[in-house]
């Protein structure tokens, strides 16, 4: 089969453990995977690479990172032996020179934005995957920039990824008492910011959301730092013309934990719907 060209997707990560229950955004990702058009390569922008200029992952053999604790044990002896691909990484990083961007590589693993995912979405670990830092320091507009001057990609079959959070509040996902329940309802403050953001990017209203941080309501509450929706910001713009995006996924974990995930870009995928439950 001939691939035209791939969408861009963003995807709520969620907690590490998310690989080890079966919650509506597990069964999502993996049903996700299943029907999608499988890319010859993945350039995944996680929210835990981060660096000042954009960094690029290097390696055949890339490493696991298991960048977390507290969750089940069991999680630090998982692997995803997925492939690296430097010419990948060397070719996107010539896009972003030639838009004024200052690239760097690094040979760098696997962090959990990065294997928890695509453990769900593409359990075969077969398909050769780059990591693309974010710039924490960095405003949505130049992470938007950054997906404008990747979207050729798409065209060569390469899957552009960006794995963050919807919303990402841990102060209220770990709370006093340790972790929340997993199935605790989403308040309002957390709701009321996720159905701001989806109006805007089902409309593909680009200067709302680049203003997110000034114009969402509970902006700072849902994000006190930015760097797990910035990837959100990649994705979009590597739409490129077609920047509507349409919503793939809605749930929510731990109450303020939304497991949103969003298609840009590509009509036919974009419109992919996977039921819950």
């Amino acid at each position: 089969m001939t691939i035209v060209d791939q969408p861009s997707l963003f995807i709520s990560h969620g907690a590490p453990d998310l690989v080890l229950n079966e919650t509506e955004a597990h069964r999502f990702l993996k049903q996700w995977g299943q029907s999608a058009n499988p890319p010859k390569a993945i350039l995944i922008i996680s929210a835990h690479f981060e660096s000042e200029q954009p960094n690029f992952s290097l390696g055949d053999a890339p490493d696991m990172i298991y960048d977390f604790g507290g969750f089940d044990p069991k999680l630090q002896t998982l692997v995803y032996p997925a492939p690296g691909r430097d010419s990948l990484a060397y070719r996107a990083g010539e896009l972003l020179g030639q838009a004024g961007f200052h690239p760097a590589y690094e040979r760098r693993g696997f962090d959990h934005g990065t294997w928890v995912p695509l453990m769900l979405l593409y359990p075969d670990a077969t398909i050769p995957i780059v990591q693309l830092s974010v710039q924490p320091d960095e405003s949505p507009e130049h992470h938007f920039r950054l997906g404008q001057a990747l979207q050729p990609l798409r065209k060569e079959n390469v899957l552009i990824i960006g794995s963050g959070s919807f919303t990402h509040n841990l102060s209220a996902v770990f709370g006093r008492n340790g972790l929340a329940d997993r199935k605790a309802s989403a308040p309002a403050w957390v709701t009321e910011f996720a159905d701001w953001m989806d109006e805007r990017l089902t409309r593909g209203n680009i200067d709302d959301l680049l203003s997110y941080r000034t114009k969402a309501p509970h902006a700072k509450q849902n994000h006190p730092t930015d760097e797990h929706l910035l990837p959100l910001y990649v994705a979009l713009g590597a739409a490129g013309g077609d920047m509507a995006g349409e919503r793939i996924h809605r749930s929510h974990e731990f109450g303020a934990l939304m497991m949103d995930a969003y298609a840009f870009g590509n009509s036919s995928a974009a419109q992919v719907q996977v039921k819950s439950g």
